[in-house]
């Protein structure tokens, strides 16, 4: 029945074996606010209307971090929470990238430091290649997250303000106002990865209760 004849009713069902696939899965993130664990189950997912489910054309979250030289943190924020929504099975809800605000490492790979602790914690890296933010790239983005303060007010001046309230501070979503420090200067890989995945937790938790229709 499913055959060539018939490739109007093909792709549906492929698509609805995928969303049904997607509900088995359980993601585990940290709620900052009461310092507990949450489970994110098939039925907690399954109360939310997921983007495209009910509509011909997918909604994508699309999350942007920034850094001074888009080389150690930004990177490594990008390849971390790139990796929980892959585990998450919600790789096609999202479009996740990075930039700098400065223009001193363009066109660089990631810092080995960053490498190297992604590797050391089996977490994909994609080919990236360091660019910097622009004014235009403010209404691409849903979210538009820097490391530290100093990212934030160059981030208020190219973008010239931030008037629909896209852009904050990746411990925000954690309930902290502190800076994640740059290992450029620290050479400490390992707590720069633990602030990031702190962040990158809470930011994904907030991203998975916004998936309405």
């Amino acid at each position: 029945f499913l055959s060539s004849k018939h490739p109007l009713i093909l792709l549906p069902i492929l698509l609805l074996t995928a969303h049904n696939n997607l509900l088995h899965l359980a993601l585990f993130c940290q709620d900052a606010s009461q310092n507990t664990h949450i489970t994110i189950t098939p039925e907690t997912l399954a109360k939310q209307s997921i983007p495209g489910q009910n509509k011909e054309k997918q909604i994508m979250t699309k999350v942007l971090f920034i850094c001074h030289g888009n080389i150690c943190r930004s990177t490594m924020a990008q390849f971390v929470f790139q990796d929980m929504v892959n585990h998450a099975g919600l790789a096609d809800e999202f479009f996740i990238d990075s930039k700098a605000t400065s223009t001193e490492e363009i066109g660089n790979p990631p810092h080995r430091g960053t490498v190297r602790k992604m590797n050391e914690l089996g977490i994909p890296m994609q080919p990236h290649f360091a660019s910097q933010v622009t004014k235009s790239d403010y209404n691409k983005f849903d979210y538009i997250i820097g490391m530290d303060k100093w990212n934030y007010k160059n981030m208020m001046r190219i973008f010239g303000g931030d008037p629909d309230g896209r852009v904050s501070l990746l411990l925000e979503f954690a309930g902290s106002g502190r800076d994640i420090a740059d290992p450029w200067y620290t050479g400490n890989f390992d707590d720069t990865y633990r602030d990031v995945k702190e962040g990158c937790e809470a930011l994904l938790y907030k991203c998975v209760g916004e998936i309405k229709a």
